[in-house]
């Protein structure tokens, strides 16, 4: 009983002094120490400046924006797909209808002559105006028809409701100059335009120059810009094998035959592309480049003229330009053209076109001579006299092989 009341007057004097002066100052020393702002808690390191980065802005937003910004992209991919679906639906709907239309469709259904096409597109009138301009020739003048037979046919399949597809129109050109290839694309491209594969048919011509710039960067414009140009028609890419460089892997034509090649396949409803040249050089170009090979279905070979076709082509070049040879003057026009195919540098019918000039002017010379300074017939000429080209013109050209020296003769 004793000790249990000794320990009870012992806590009581253990609480009390707990209350006491010096403990309560000592209280207040170690509050006055976490009260100090200057120590620790706070300080430079932990205050909040703000965040340096740059797409804080991209990175944080409200959510309501965000939340929002989600709807809208839900929004237009279901719209996209409700859209494929109904593309896909009317897309079966033709098809059946086609097929029912096929079904009930006689067999003796008329879809016209063929002539009917040839004649109402306006085929016909090309391919005549091809013989009339261009002597000889025949495998390329009959591969044209081919190529226009496939067309008229395919747009005759089309009337009845066939099932059809643009053919693959681009054409490789291979030959000497001068065989008449540029004339054939123009012909090309007039009658894709009649038949409704081209939407111009006009021809744009196009070499290295236009198509390969010079530095980095330059090439991709230039070849665009004249694609551009030739979208519509044909783009006719003369000597095509000056684009490639197999001696240098940083030659900038590569990068404008890739820009070639993807139009050629993804714009080949839009654009013909043409590519013409030596044979022996746009058969090394082809095994360099397959891709270019594999998207051309036409290659058509030029041969070269013959003495007497090349005769023909003057007769049609003075027809032209109104002018009359002489009987006599062709024999001697026809030994001319006999020598100078045997010298280098012979361009067919650039040939036949720059002696026709020569003679021209001979023509002219000779007239002007008999009337201007000799002053015959008081110095008055007939349209005969301006208009006829004589054995003697021609002479002069042959004259300038037969005495020229060797190494000059290729200027005759």
């Amino acid at each position: 009983m004793k000790l249990s009341a000794a320990l009870s007057v012992l806590c009581l004097a253990c609480s009390a002094s707990a209350f006491s002066p010096a403990a309560l100052g000592g209280a207040r020393t170690s509050s006055a120490l976490f009260n100090n702002p200057g120590d620790f808690g706070t300080g430079p390191s932990l205050d909040y400046k703000g965040g340096t980065d740059p797409n804080d802005e991209k990175n944080y937003g409200r959510l309501r924006d965000k939340l929002q910004e989600a709807d809208t992209e839900r929004r237009k991919d279901r719209e996209a797909a409700e859209a494929r679906e109904r593309a896909a639906e009317i897309k079966r709907e033709e098809r059946l209808k086609k097929i029912a239309y096929m079904n009930d469709m006689p067999d003796s259904q008329p879809a016209g002559t063929v002539d009917e096409f040839m004649f109402k597109e306006g085929v016909q009138d090309q391919l005549d105006k091809l013989d009339h301009d261009l002597v000889g020739l025949i495998p390329v003048k009959k591969r044209v028809k081919e190529i226009a037979a496939l067309l008229v046919l395919d747009k005759m399949r089309r009337k009845l409701g066939f099932e059809t597809a643009v053919p693959s129109l681009h054409m490789s050109f291979t030959g000497a100059p001068g065989t008449g290839k540029t004339t054939v694309a123009v012909r090309m491209g007039q009658i894709l335009a009649k038949m409704g594969y081209s939407r111009r048919g006009h021809v744009v011509l196009a070499t290295r120059d236009d198509l390969v710039g010079q530095y980095v960067g330059h090439t991709a414009p230039k070849t665009k810009e004249m694609i551009k140009k030739a979208m519509g028609g044909v783009l006719l890419v003369d000597e095509a094998y000056y684009l490639y460089n197999a001696a240098n892997d940083r030659d900038y034509g590569q990068e404008s035959i890739e820009i070639l090649l993807n139009v050629m396949e993804n714009n080949q409803d839009d654009l013909v592309v043409a590519v013409a040249g030596y044979k022996d050089r746009m058969d090394r170009f082809f095994s360099y480049i397959p891709g270019m090979m594999s998207r051309i279905g036409n290659h058509i070979d030029f041969p070269n003229y013959s003495a007497d076709e090349l005769v023909q082509i003057a007769s049609v070049m003075a027809r032209e330009l109104e002018y009359d040879i002489t009987g006599d003057a062709m024999p001697v026009f026809h030994r001319y053209i006999e020598e100078r195919m045997k010298l280098p540098y012979f361009s067919n019918a650039r040939t036949v076109r720059n002696a026709m000039d020569r003679a021209r002017m001979n023509s002219a010379i000779r007239t002007f001579e008999k009337f201007a300074i000799q002053g015959e017939n008081g110095g008055v000429c007939s349209v005969e006299d301006l208009k006829s080209i004589q054995a003697a013109d021609f002479q002069v050209l042959l004259d300038d092989i037969l005495n020229a020296d060797v190494d000059k003769r290729i200027f005759a």
